[in-house]
């Protein structure tokens, strides 16, 4: 094998976000995803041609219309081929199509079939509409933001937990076919994901417990340097961190705080901090912290990511050459396997580029 996806199809009927993740992570480790996109118009994010591209490279597309007779048989011709159904509809869509689990693994018995959904296939919230905002909100994500109202956050966690929690269940459903011979049905909601991730939040709160404070660490945060630049600090709960930051900017009486201490003098301490960095530029700080074993981090604007040393020997940047010709820039798989080198990437599909190699025609 040179892929761990290797010879596994995957037809992928999610749009937007999580499922297109998901189908993304299996497609760079050598899976062939071939998104089943409406005719005319595709995945409504095509509306946003850089944001598709960012989750649809090493991908092939077909346009069908499930609603017609010709194109729902080329579909299950598909099916027939397939080892991963994924859909992204809302709860009760597949089944009204014909393409849900049950009706499709007549076609094809040892189907791993995933739905993603907000709320899941069940329970009294399955039919809500809401965009990830909500997800983290009703999960608790947003419970400390909610007391000091600001910017919303950027980053959709949720719809990225549902994606990798959809990638890693098809995985393990496809590992347990080899074994049993046996598809499955898998339930993912974005809800449900995050909750599991506030579970070092959670469990505490729900069993009469206390929460790890690391946030409120004078040594945790975001802190502005002589030049104008942004490092983050990221001293939790260590003691010879805190010590190590101390011996920098010359804050030995303080040094010998324990965690619980440096909390509870957080509004003494925090400002002292704030003061010490402000005194140099980043470049000095960047020295300074890694001399002295200091965890750090410089706060990146976007476009200094992907400028990154780090990152770069890492090898996470590739270019593709896209339909235009022109060259762009992708996100490689994050995870490095020994046995399996990185597979080149392919360029994003056009609409329906490849129904005449699936589907036999080409596309309405």
């Amino acid at each position: 094998m040179s892929a761990p996806f290797q010879d596994v199809t995957v037809l992928s009927l999610a749009e937007q976000l999580p499922g297109p993740y998901a189908t993304l992570l299996m497609a760079d480790l050598g899976a062939d995803v071939i998104l089943v996109e409406r005719p005319g118009i595709g995945d409504p994010a095509r509306a946003f041609p850089d944001f598709f591209a960012s989750v649809s490279r090493n991908k092939r597309s077909v346009c069908l219309n499930l609603k017609h007779a010709e194109d729902k048989s080329a579909f299950l011709e598909l099916v027939a081929r397939a080892d991963v159904v994924l859909e992204g509809y809302a709860p009760g869509t597949a089944a009204r199509l014909g393409v849900d689990y049950e009706s499709l693994r007549k076609v094809k018995p040892d189907l791993v079939y995933a739905s993603i959904s907000g709320f899941g296939q069940t329970g009294p919230y399955r039919s809500r509409p809401a965009h990830d905002i909500s997800y983290q909100a009703i999960a608790g994500v947003l419970a400390d933001q909610a007391k000091h109202p600001g910017k919303t956050p950027e980053l959709p966690l949720g719809d990225m937990s549902a994606a990798m929690y959809a990638a890693w269940a098809i995985a393990a459903a496809l590992f347990a076919r080899e074994r049993t011979g046996n598809g499955t049905f898998i339930d993912v909601s974005v809800a449900d994901g995050l909750v599991s991730w506030m579970s070092t939040l959670l469990v505490p709160v729900m069993n009469g417990g206390s929460i790890v404070n690391v946030t409120e660490s004078p040594g945790y945060g975001n802190f502005a340097c002589a030049d104008g630049g942004v490092l983050s600090l990221s001293i939790a709960h260590e003691d010879h961190f805190w010590r190590a930051l101390c011996g920098v900017l010359a804050l030995q009486d303080v040094a010998a705080l324990g965690h619980a201490q440096r909390v509870e003098a957080a509004h003494t301490l925090r400002p002292r901090v704030m003061e010490g960095i402000r005194e140099k530029p980043l470049a000095y700080w960047a020295s300074v912290l890694d001399q002295h074993g200091v965890p750090w981090s410089p706060v990146h604007a976007l476009e200094q990511v992907a400028r990154d040393p780090h990152f770069q020997v890492r090898g996470l940047f590739a270019h593709v050459v896209a339909a235009d010709g022109k060259p762009q820039m992708h996100i490689r798989q994050p995870v490095h396997f020994s046995a399996y080198p990185p597979l080149p990437l392919t360029r994003v599909p056009a609409l329906g580029e490849h129904n005449t190699d699936l589907v036999g025609r080409k596309a309405s």
